[in-house]
C-alpha cells in the first residue's frame, strides 16, 4: 500500500473560546506559512456566513491574504458556495488572484446553502438556488476559458483549476464537466464489498476530460490528526466533534473549546454518539498509525491527494500535527524534504 500522491490542507477558520474572532484569521495565515515551509501542495479556506464557530466567511479576500503571505504553495478554496454568488462575481474574484500569484490559485466550488432560513434570506437564496448549480457552474466556466458573451478582466494566461466539492449531486456534475471533485465525511469510509467507493466508482466511469482535467482527479478530504499518542492526537480532534454533536442540539456551530480528559462530561447520549461517529469518520494517532490508516484509506479510495481537514483548539498542537503529517509523506519521498528541512523545529 502507499499514500496518495500529494498532501493539502483545508483550514475553517476555527474560533476559540477566550480569544477574538480576529485571532481565528491571523492563524491561518501562520498555519499557511508553516504548511509551505514542510512541504504541503495547496492550502484551502471555506465559506460559512454568521457561524459563532467559525470566522471564514469571504474565502476570496482570505485567500488573496494567505497567497500575499507565501510564495509557492497553492492557495484555493474549499470551497466557494456558488449558489450565493453571482458567476461572474466568482470569475472575476478567480481571475484577479490568478493575475496577482499566477499558476497558484485554486477554485474549490460547492453547492451548500447557508445553514438556516435567517442567512438564507440574507444571502437573498432559497433552497431552489442550490439546483441552478449545474448550469451556474457553466456559466463560471464559460467566463473563465473566455468562451462566454461577457469578457472576464483581467484575462491570464493561465486558468485556475476548478474542483467540485461532492455534495449532493456535485460528484455527478464534476464528472460531466470534466473536473476534479472533493469527497469528504463519512462518504470517504462506505467502502462497498469490494472495498471499493461507489460513488467514486461513479465519477471515474462518468468523468469526461476537458481543459480542465484529461483525467479523472480525486481530492479525498479527512479529519486527521497526528500526536505523540493517540490518545493526544484524539484531543486534537475532540473539541470539533464536540461543537458539531452540541450545533446538532443548539442549532449553532459554536466557538472551539478546551477539552481535558473528561471528554465526555455534560454530553446527552445522543450528542456522545455524535462525538463517537464524528471520530470513526477521523484519522488520529500517532505517526505511525497515522500512515497505516492513510494508506488503507488511499487504497480504499484511490486518491489522488489528501485534504486534510479538522480544527484544534491547541494552535500549538495543530502545528506539530501539521508538521509530523508532513513527515510522513516527506519520508515516503511524496513531498520536498528540502522544504521540511528549512521548517526545522520552527512551529512558531
Amino acid at each position: 500500500m502507499s499514500l496518495p500522491a500529494r498532501i493539502s490542507i483545508l483550514d475553517r477558520a476555527n474560533t476559540r473560546v477566550g480569544f477574538p474572532p480576529s485571532d481565528a484569521l491571523h492563524l491561518v495565515l501562520d498555519r499557511a506559512v508553516l504548511a509551505e515551509e514542510v512541504g504541503y501542495h495547496r492550502f484551502w479556506v471555506a465559506e460559512h456566513h454568521a457561524v459563532p464557530g467559525i470566522a471564514g466567511s469571504v474565502p476570496a479576500v482570505l485567500m488573496a491574504a494567505i497567497a500575499g503571505r507565501t510564495h509557492s504553495i497553492r492557495v484555493g478554496s474549499g470551497g466557494i458556495m456558488l449558489p450565493n454568488h453571482q458567476p461572474l462575481v466568482v470569475a472575476e474574484q478567480a481571475a484577479t488572484l490568478e493575475a496577482l500569484h499566477p499558476g497558484r490559485i485554486d477554485l474549490g466550488l460547492g453547492r451548500s446553502l447557508g445553514f438556516t432560513q435567517a442567512v438564507r434570506q440574507a444571502l437573498r437564496n432559497g433552497k431552489l438556488d442550490a439546483e441552478r448549480f449545474e448550469d451556474d457552474l457553466t456559466e463560471l466556466l464559460g467566463y473563465l476559458c473566455g468562451s462566454a458573451s461577457v469578457t472576464v478582466r483581467p484575462r491570464n494566461a493561465s486558468l485556475p483549476p476548478v474542483f467540485v466539492l461532492a455534495t449532493g449531486s456535485g460528484i455527478d456534475v464534476a464528472a460531466r464537466a470534466g473536473l476534479a471533485v472533493v469527497l469528504g465525511g463519512p462518504a470517504v469510509f462506505r467502502a462497498d464489498q469490494r472495498g471499493k467507493i461507489q460513488a467514486l466508482e461513479r465519477y471515474r466511469a462518468q468523468f469526461r476530460p476537458s481543459r480542465w482535467f484529461a483525467e479523472p482527479f480525486v481530492l479525498v478530504a479527512v479529519n486527521v490528526a497526528v500526536g505523540s499518542s493517540r490518545d493526544d492526537a484524539r484531543d486534537l480532534l475532540l473539541p470539533e466533534a464536540i461543537a458539531l454533536a452540541r450545533s446538532r442540539t443548539t442549532g449553532e456551530f459554536a466557538a472551539l473549546a478546551p477539552v481535558g480528559r473528561a471528554q465526555g462530561s455534560g454530553l446527552t447520549p445522543r450528542e456522545l454518539a455524535a462525538v463517537q461517529s464524528s471520530l470513526a469518520t477521523s484519522i488520529y494517532g500517532t505517526a505511525a498509525e497515522v500512515r497505516h490508516q492513510l494508506e488503507s484509506l488511499a487504497e480504499t479510495t484511490g486518491a489522488d491527494e489528501l485534504l486534510v481537514t479538522g480544527g484544534a483548539f491547541d494552535v500549538a498542537g495543530q502545528s506539530e500535527s501539521d508538521r509530523l503529517l508532513a513527515g510522513i509523506f516527506s519520508s515516503s519521498g511524496h513531498m520536498d524534504t528540502e522544504s521540511l528541512s528549512r521548517a526545522g523545529q520552527g512551529l512558531r
